[in-house]
């Protein structure tokens, strides 16, 4: 393989002091047979371990180590946001820094996209060394995605990628706030290739992606890439209101044949099952305002504290 002129690797971090070194020194035995020149961009994510302490003293060792410091945690996704507005790379890989995406494997991503005429080469784990419950989360976020999206992914692809420049540069003409990158990747319609690999188990520590955040990436994708709940909130409303005028129908005719008493219990079970229903629609049509009047405030994803760029 022909060695590319420029190499980008945008690794987020957070919390991960203890896996640092051990990241820089096998993505140090890696590039240099792979590109001519290359950079390792590390974004500390609002660490509260010493991580920006370890990207310091890194950055002083090699000059080929950037370092882009947060002011607080704004997210894996806003980080590589951040990522992204800084690599200057002909090709941008994008990992963990935990070393469950093993730097060894840049090579087959670099190979795939030189080979091919996408524009991503995506990792697609064959096999992977996570928890059974974040394997689970993992495999109802792509049904679900597939299911009420326009975004159709196909199963086990990784954040492990290798990019090419002018995507990312398409890339920053959406500059949304509410959204994610690598969701807005596959909705500009990026033709990309998966390379099966193995996905090993953390370095050290452990993943900082709790359920919470999982169901906010949940709904980060649903809300900025689909009409689905506004859409299935009216379907339900029109299902609701011809279940109530068949209902009200029965009522007259018991009425007119048996003179049957009305009770209050019927009424009542309407009615708070109605409020509900109501209370579930406002939170649909209220999410979604959220979300414009985020993208209205024009507040930036990410807020960057320091900067270590050796020239």
């Amino acid at each position: 393989m022909n060695k590319v002129s420029s190499l980008s690797i945008l690794v987020p971090i957070y919390n991960d002091n203890e896996v640092i070194d051990e990241l820089i020194t096998r993505l140090l035995s890696v590039l240099p047979d792979i590109c001519l020149k290359y950079e390792i961009v590390l974004i500390d994510d609002g660490s509260s371990d010493n991580s920006w302490e370890k990207i310091e003293w890194v950055s002083k060792q090699y000059t080929s180590v950037v370092g882009l410091k947060l002011i607080r945690n704004f997210g894996q996704q806003n980080a590589i946001a951040c990522g992204l507005d800084y690599v200057t790379g002909d090709y941008t890989v994008v990992m963990d820094s935990d070393l469950q995406d093993r730097p060894e494997d840049i090579p087959l991503l670099l190979n795939a996209i030189l080979n091919s005429n996408a524009s991503m080469a995506i990792a697609r784990w064959i096999t992977r060394k996570d928890s059974f419950f974040k394997k689970a989360v993992s495999k109802i976020f792509y049904k679900v995605s597939n299911r009420v999206t326009s975004i159709n992914l196909q199963p086990n692809l990784g954040v492990f990628r290798i990019i090419k420049k002018d995507i990312i540069e398409e890339l920053k003409k959406y500059p949304e706030k509410t959204s994610t990158s690598l969701g807005l990747l596959y909705w500009i319609g990026v033709d990309y290739v998966a390379v099966d690999l193995n996905r090993d188990e953390r370095f050290a520590g452990k993943s900082g992606y709790n359920l919470s955040k999982m169901l906010k990436l949940t709904m980060d994708r649903i809300f900025s890439f689909s009409m689905f709940p506004i859409r299935a909130a009216i379907y339900t409303g029109f299902t609701i209101s011809l279940i109530s005028f068949l209902f009200a129908i029965t009522l007259t005719i018991r009425n007119i044949f048996f003179k049957v008493v009305p009770g209050w219990t019927s009424i009542i079970v309407i009615v708070l099952f109605l409020f509900g229903i109501n209370f579930i629609f406002l939170g649909i049509i209220g999410e979604y305002l959220g979300r414009v009047f985020l993208e209205a405030r024009g507040r930036p994803k990410y807020i960057i504290e320091k900067k270590i760029k050796n020239d």
